[in-house]
């Protein structure tokens, strides 16, 4: 074992400290890792080949096995604790905007209901721990989620995307705010002569 710890690679990722701000508990119990924090709290099983120590106000992730590996569990772990942290402390948010001719959502109960020019409304049922919000003036274009876990955030802001991603000829469709959509001449603006 020694011999593996003398070939102690760390991440540049990994190495650094996370802070823990005010009002937010890390707990480590039975090889899971738990947050408490103002915006919820989340858990989750700690990766394996990692040790974690409290100093103070920061943890520090260390790896106990040498080369590469090591190194890639330490990173991981750092940065899946450090999304945790900031998720239960600030929370995440993520906004998505409906472009397009009668395009609107609203929110019934659990369920986000969209129209996005289909055939069929589509029914989105909002995952435990996600708020939706579509503000007033916004006439149901636009989109905000908040939650702590910026996993779940992620895939549910991906789904909601993948009904209608923007099409490139008009840009109509779900995108997320700020996002680039290369758009591409029509027939009509690309074909030339024909006469």
């Amino acid at each position: 074992m020694a011999t593996e710890i003398a070939d102690l690679r760390q991440s540049r990722v990994g190495k650094r400290p996370i802070d823990v701000p005010k009002g937010v508990t890390v707990t480590f119990a039975n090889g899971n890792v738990s947050v408490k924090g103002p915006k919820g709290e989340l858990s989750r099983a700690l990766m394996p080949n990692v040790t974690v120590k409290q100093e103070g106000s920061a943890l520090n992730v260390m790896p106990t096995i040498g080369g590469r590996d090591g190194a890639r569990f330490q990173g991981l772990a750092r940065a899946l604790i450090n999304s945790m942290v900031v998720g239960c402390g600030a929370g995440y948010t993520k906004t998505l905007e409906l472009q397009g001719t009668g395009y609107r959502a609203e929110v019934k109960g659990a369920i986000l209901n969209l129209s996005l020019g289909l055939s069929h409304p589509v029914n989105f049922p909002i995952p435990k721990g996600l708020k939706v919000e579509i503000p007033g003036d916004s006439k149901g274009t636009v989109i905000i989620l908040t939650g702590p876990d910026k996993e779940v955030m992620g895939q549910a802001a991906a789904k909601i995307r993948g009904f209608r991603p923007p099409s490139p000829y008009g840009g109509k469709g779900v995108r997320y705010r700020g996002e680039k959509v290369r758009e591409k001449a029509g027939k009509a603006a690309g074909g030339k002569g024909g006469k």
